[in-house]
């Protein structure tokens, strides 16, 4: 038997189900599984809303870290970017210092 695949959507942006009791907020950081996205707008608890899965984004960044162009990062909610040493979820598209607050980052999909 033939595994066949339908085409859903583009796959840059994602629908994503705000299964949570709380509000999503647009431009918040969402973890899904071992990748990260960026809400396009809010998403009210229980409703459908867009994730941006590619792009570069300004992401906060963790205290004490420094970042070259090219390093991969990983994001929690505790520390924001910081170095990856496995599960990359994207990379540093420009260096940044270590007292920097943020990181520009790209989003791996």
């Amino acid at each position: 038997m033939a595994k066949t695949a339908v085409y859903c959507q583009k796959g840059d942006a994602i629908d994503y189900k705000n299964s949570t009791e709380e509000m999503i907020a647009a431009n918040t950081v969402v973890i899904i599984g071992k990748r990260m996205g960026v809400a396009g707008g809010d998403i009210l608890p229980g409703e459908i809303g867009t994730l941006h899965m590619t792009g570069v984004f300004e992401i906060p960044k963790k205290a004490s870290v420094a970042l070259d162009a090219g390093d991969p990062v990983v994001f929690t909610d505790a520390d924001g970017i910081d170095k990856a040493t496995s599960d990359v979820m994207g990379y540093a598209v420009e260096a940044a210092a270590s007292e920097a607050a943020t990181a520009r980052v790209k989003l791996l999909g």
